[in-house]
């Protein structure tokens, strides 16, 4: 079965992070290439002992919105 997730990827420091948004599970990468195939890796392993009736059954809505900061 395929199954679709949601990655967030930033930069901390000298690596790339990605965070599985549904499952949690994250990894690590030096390149963004190389942490997106970190995270799937990852993700493969969890889903080996995962119960899958209780994954997502759609990849999470991801939006973005803007925010000013005016400092009293």
């Amino acid at each position: 079965m395929k199954y679709i997730f949601t990655t967030t990827i930033n930069k901390e420091g000298k690596w790339y992070v990605a965070h599985c948004v549904e499952l949690g599970v994250a990894s690590q990468g030096k390149t963004i290439e190389e942490a997106q195939a970190n995270i799937k890796e990852a993700v493969e392993l969890y889903l080996e002992d995962a119960q899958l009736e209780n994954l997502p059954k759609r990849p999470s809505l991801i939006t973005i919105f803007e925010v000013e900061h005016v400092q009293a």
